[in-house]
């Protein structure tokens, strides 16, 4: 996906959903538009909540997950993003200094 933003007929078209289905999402904050534009500013979704909706659509669809199933995996998806992200900066620093140590030895 390389736009940063879509309208609404975009995620609808995109992920062949209907607008009752978004708005169930967005009711549950399971996603949330941003606006943007002049007056009046559209709804439009990010990259990632267009990620956040292409999944929420697979566990409802494809595993029947329900929307507070949906929201607990999403919660839980995000933290182990953040939790990956954490280990790669402590593995990164980790290489670092063992290659400090290994220069200085030499």
């Amino acid at each position: 996906m390389a736009k940063e933003f879509w309208t609404v007929t975009e995620v609808l078209e995109f992920f062949e959903v209907d607008e009752q289905f978004l708005k169930v999402l967005e009711e549950e904050s399971i996603v949330c538009a941003t606006f943007e534009g002049d007056a009046p500013p559209a709804r439009k979704f990010s990259t990632m909540e267009m990620e956040k909706l292409r999944v929420a659509k697979m566990l409802m669809e494809e595993l029947e997950v329900n929307l507070p199933g949906v929201e607990i995996i999403l919660r839980m998806r995000r933290n182990m993003i953040e939790m990956r992200k954490q280990f790669d900066a402590i593995l990164a620093d980790l290489s670092k200094h063992v290659r400090v140590h290994l220069d200085a030895g030499r």
